[in-house]
């Protein structure tokens, strides 16, 4: 009882901080009039990293206070000075600190202890350096030069064909920028010879929410999932209590991102398809055959790709602006060039999923270069096209 109330007040510590931080205006502005809170609140410095070192302080908390004796061992040391240093290395780890993956404390502690060069997989490494910067500079810079004129009121000047084009352009983006960014995490901890878990596994290629969900921002779902989900109840209360679940859990989860209402109707958006997805499933079970599949994969990117506008255009009535216009515009003349653009830049995404596909698939499709002849290329294109240098999408959350 004496641990779990520790646990407890550390977690709430924790929250209490990304709360006061990062949600403070949001939270001010139900008790407190505007003009008493925005100015103090809006002059607090947001501290780089905050949404991802809290999650991993509770991470370690509820791991050392769910742990029994053997794995406890891995996560506390004996002596208060090394715990101490361990906790700071896990928390304050450069590589992944300003966008994740998000760490564990059950998968990153075990890893401290003394390594040598020659333990490093250096091929490796520099297989996920270059992907993660090909992702970043080659594709993701340079479609945030087309995918600009999504913000608004640009947006209404442009046809319906074209808008959507932009959407898909940016579901490229957006999985380029926050994918490239995991590789190059990946990558670079590796040198230091740790290893993380990854963060993507080809997302675009998913039949059903959940599926999508088992494939994007992986250490974020598995930690709402271990830390929120799971504990809530999961599924184990009963059928409407999982729907309930799922919406809590989805709509925190979309909070997190951001203290904009945006990101939470995002969050709930997605709940509210993974509650629908889990209700009909099992009274409405699709035949097992391509076209099915596809169809089933069509409707989850176009659900996706759609929900990214509440990322892009966090004024809700910008995003319903958009949707307008994609309804309105349709006898303006598409700009055809811009389309080619988005298209050409948005097709090394497109083919990266396909070679998963084909690769993974029934009838395996051989590989005509050796893989350091992908690797040749990609440096190419860094070298020589790579975008105007752009922010990481995720720096913002």
């Amino acid at each position: 009882m004496h641990q779990k109330r520790i646990a407890t007040v550390g977690v709430v510590v924790n929250l209490g901080l990304l709360a006061f931080f990062k949600y403070g205006q949001l939270i001010g502005s139900f008790f407190i009039r505007p003009a008493t809170t925005e100015s103090f609140l809006l002059s607090v410095p947001l501290p780089i990293g905050i949404s991802f070192f809290t999650f991993e302080g509770i991470s370690l908390l509820v791991d050392v206070y769910r742990g029994n004796v053997d794995e406890r061992k891995h996560l506390v040391s004996p002596s208060v000075l090394d715990h101490c240093k361990r906790t700071l290395l896990f928390i304050s780890f450069f590589p992944h600190l300003i966008a994740g993956p998000i760490l564990k404390a059950h998968d990153f502690l075990p890893q401290i202890h003394v390594k040598t060069l020659g333990q490093i997989n250096v091929q490796r490494c520099f297989r996920l350096l270059v992907t993660g910067y090909f992702l970043k500079m080659v594709v993701a810079d340079n479609l945030k030069d087309f995918t600009f004129w999504i913000a608004y009121p640009y947006f209404q000047s442009y046809s319906s064909v074209n808008l959507l084009v932009m959407l898909f352009g940016y579901s490229c983006q957006i999985f380029a920028d926050f994918a490239g960014y995991s590789l190059i995490a990946i990558g670079l901890a590796s040198l230091f010879g740790y290893e993380f878990n990854p963060n993507f596994n080809f997302p675009y290629i998913a039949t059903s929410f959940k599926d999508f969900w088992k494939r994007w921002h992986i250490s974020l779902s598995t930690f709402l999932m271990e830390y929120l989900y799971i504990p809530l109840g999961g599924n184990r209360k009963g059928e409407l209590r999982t729907y309930l679940n799922l919406l809590i859990t989805m709509f925190l989860g979309g909070l997190w991102h951001g203290a904009a209402w945006s990101y939470a109707i995002w969050g709930l958006a997605h709940g509210l398809a993974l509650a629908v997805e889990r209700f009909l499933s099992p009274r409405f079970a699709l035949p097992n055959r391509a076209m099915f599949r596809f169809a089933s994969g069509a409707l989850v990117f176009g659900f996706v790709s759609l929900a990214w506008l509440l990322f892009k255009l966090p004024n809700f009535s910008h995003v319903m602006g958009y949707f307008s216009s994609i309804a309105k515009n349709k006898t303006m003349a598409p700009d055809f060039l811009q389309i080619f653009q988005i298209l050409l830049y948005s097709s090394p995404v497109v083919l990266y999923h396909a070679h998963y596909l084909f690769k993974y698939s029934q009838q395996r499709v051989q590989v005509v270069f050796p893989s350091y002849v992908y690797y040749a290329v990609m440096l190419f294109f860094i070298a020589l096209n790579s975008g105007n240098s752009g922010d990481f999408i995720y720096f913002q959350f």
